[in-house]
């Protein structure tokens, strides 16, 4: 997965087209990320007991990493995501751009 926790992104498609966010968490695997205010649902608690009164919750849901794209920091637009060895180290770099992440 090219997105890492701590990249800025913006959200391409979807019901939050156009916000952007920071990743939180990355799931390789289900090749979801978790990205802060974006993909807010409610959740219903049911009271547990005095410290927990339950209510309703706002929780951010993992959203699927084809949905969004990097933003480049110089640009301020959405990019894609490449990779260039650099003294023999693997680095990312944006495809706009053509600068190291």
């Amino acid at each position: 997965m090219k997105l890492k926790k701590g990249d800025n992104i913006i959200v391409r498609t979807g019901k939050d087209k156009g916000k952007t966010g920071k990743i939180e968490r990355v799931y390789p695997k289900k090749n979801t990320v978790r990205i802060a205010g974006i993909n807010i649902y409610k959740r219903h608690i049911k009271r547990r007991d005095e410290k927990n009164p339950g209510g309703i919750i706002d929780i951010p849901r993992p959203i699927d990493a084809s949905k969004v794209a990097l933003v480049d920091p110089v640009t301020k637009t959405a990019t894609r995501i490449g990779y260039t060895l650099v003294k023999g180290e693997k680095k990312r770099i944006t495809k706009k751009g053509n600068k190291q992440i």
